[in-house]
């Protein structure tokens, strides 16, 4: 017996998405300068400076001079 991958429902009609595909999780330990770590501090380094220069247009201080008129 051979396993299908599709499934036809009533009516003789074809459904090839009704089978969910099999799914790959990576179980190994990593840690250090991995590719996942690098992408994730780079993502987090953009966000920081895109909130820097945000915080600069709307309050007309940098950093330094916001923090300093708290």
């Amino acid at each position: 017996m051979t396993a299908r991958s599709y499934v036809v429902e009533e009516g003789n009609r074809l459904n090839n998405y009704a089978i969910e595909p099999k799914m790959y999780v990576d179980q190994s330990k990593k840690f250090g300068f991995t590719e996942s770590a690098e992408k994730l501090n780079g993502r987090l380094a953009m966000i920081g400076f895109v909130s820097l220069i945000a915080l600069e247009v709307l309050t007309g201080h940098g950093l330094v001079g916001w923090l300093t008129s708290l």
